[in-house]
């Protein structure tokens, strides 16, 4: 959420920099419902002046033995009484519309961030590892033969319907190794703190990330209230919220390996085939809470983690910097990683590590105590995909495939499957 102050102050800045992302003005709106809602706040300021002033009169009216002016100034307390409670009233539903409003609205980018429309205005600024050359045409994971016996689509169909996966034996032996590489590696290497938290959250938590009011449609919804998270990131990040903090517990770094559920609005007939986009997934998630000077640099030691993981797989990828038209609702900044999938020939998203400034520290009032003392100020929050663990192993398994429909495994996950180091053809391990 964005802080009116700096609205007022520069209104015309704060339009330049939604229109970087492809947004109308609407600094217009927000002042004029804010300026309306200023006067609705100082009128009942004044009637509750009002009202206490004849409140102390009408004593001293009746000590008097003054009837006619004590009974003015009762009529007029109950008056003025009424009027306080309808102001306060309007007021308070004009600050709600305020809030409401304010909390559709998308992060400003950084102005260092590429200007462009959508996804391929994107820039590239760091590429690792050479694409394999194969001496057969590479296929698509789910075509692998090894992978066919431990990856039913059909099943899952029956049980659940589109967008969902079957894991079994070797193939789900291999995914669970995998998330459990990420996560000791963050731990381990890296000096994040493994966490493990609900998946079913309040809409309050949904709310102070940005998934909600804008995004409800992304994600699924229970008959008792709570939402199932799109992302641990939303579970991570409102660990703080409400909270005052102290600065000498900044930063905070966490990660989580979890179950993730999205609707996939909006995305029909998108990858449809194959577990590159699905209903239900796992993910090995990164959060960040930040004093605000570290902000940046966190951001760039994120993306060298998720980046890492991918290096210790030997999987080749490249790091982009999305342009202003692909930047996320609630990010300033983003970096995504795209993995190199061998069967479609391309680059595909794996990671988004995202910098947020204070926008969705403003959102839960999360805020920090300066060392020394001094007023509390918002924290600075980011998250990043450490890594999405579907995805990854579709890298794996893609990139390691061989013309006998074996599967070469990573050396890093070697120990998670007990010194195995080959998904062969007939879907078992050796």
């Amino acid at each position: 959420m964005h802080d009116i102050r700096a609205i007022r102050e520069n209104p015309a800045a704060f339009d330049a920099a939604l229109a970087r992302r492809g947004d109308a003005p609407i600094s217009d709106q927000i002042l004029s419902l804010d300026e309306t809602r200023r006067a609705r706040i100082k009128s009942a300021e004044d009637a509750q002046a009002e009202q206490n002033r004849a409140s102390k009169l009408v004593g001293a009216a009746k000590a008097e033995g003054d009837e006619a002016e004590f009974e003015r100034l009762r009529a007029l307390v109950a008056e003025t009484k009424a009027q306080v409670a309808a102001q306060q009233a309007e007021a308070a539903e004009l600050d709600r519309q305020l809030r409401d409003l304010l909390m559709t609205i998308p992060n400003l980018p950084l102005d260092s961030i590429p200007d462009g429309a959508d996804e391929t205005d994107n820039v590239e600024i760091k590429r690792w590892g050479s694409p394999r050359e194969f001496d057969f045409t590479p296929v698509e994971h789910f075509e692998i033969a090894g992978v066919k016996p431990g990856m039913d689509f059909a099943t899952a169909a029956k049980l659940s319907g589109a967008r969902f996966v079957l894991l079994q034996g070797a193939v789900a032996r291999i995914h669970r190794a995998l998330a459990q590489y990420m996560i000791d590696t963050h731990v381990e290497q890296h000096g994040l703190t493994e966490t493990w938290a609900p998946v079913l959250v309040l809409s309050e938590m949904m709310e102070g990330t940005g998934q909600l009011p804008k995004f409800g449609e992304d994600s699924y919804q229970t008959r008792e209230g709570w939402w199932l998270i799109p992302t641990s990131e939303v579970s991570l990040t409102n660990t703080v919220n409400g909270d005052v903090v102290e600065a000498s517990s900044l930063p905070r770094r966490m990660v989580a390996h979890s179950q993730c559920f999205r609707s996939e609005a909006g995305s029909a007939g998108r990858d449809t085939a194959g577990m590159l986009r699905q209903h239900q997934f796992e993910k090995v998630e990164m959060v960040s809470i930040t004093a605000p000077e570290d902000g940046l640099a966190e951001h760039a030691r994120m993306t060298a983690q998720a980046e890492a993981i991918l290096e210790g797989l030997g999987l080749p990828y490249r790091t982009m910097v999305l342009s202003t038209g692909d930047t996320g609702f609630g990010a300033r900044i983003t970096h995504d990683l795209e993995v190199w999938l061998p069967g479609q020939n391309t680059y595909r998203e794996i990671s988004s590590v995202s910098y947020c400034g204070d926008f969705q520290a403003r959102r839960m009032n999360a805020r920090f105590r300066p060392e020394g003392g001094g007023k509390p100020e918002f924290v600075h929050t980011l998250n990043g995909s450490g890594l999405a663990v579907g995805r990854t192993l579709i890298a794996v398994l893609e990139n390691g495939q061989q013309a006998d429909g074996s599967v070469l495994l990573p050396a890093a996950l070697h120990p998670y499957l007990g010194g195995r180091s080959v998904l062969q053809a007939d879907g078992t391990l050796a």
